[in-house]
């Protein structure tokens, strides 16, 4: 069994850091903006479908809210 190196463990997690390709700030604030957006968009769309299936099922059996 190999023996753990701190210091070694260290040395190779800073050289794949430096390694990474990181976003910019304008494209992490643009990537951020349309999660939310997208978010906003499936919670309104779900809300929709959901109203839509209680309308067809207080329709259909005469109960629900």
């Amino acid at each position: 069994m190999a023996k753990l190196d701190p210091a070694l463990f260290i040395r190779d997690v800073r050289q794949e850091v430096a390694r990474v390709t990181w976003p910019s700030r304008k494209e992490t604030l643009i990537t951020t903006g349309l999660v939310l957006a997208l978010s906003a968009l499936a919670a309104v769309f779900f809300l929709l479908t959901d109203k839509l299936i209680q309308f067809a099922v207080s329709l259909l059996f005469g109960f629900g809210a």
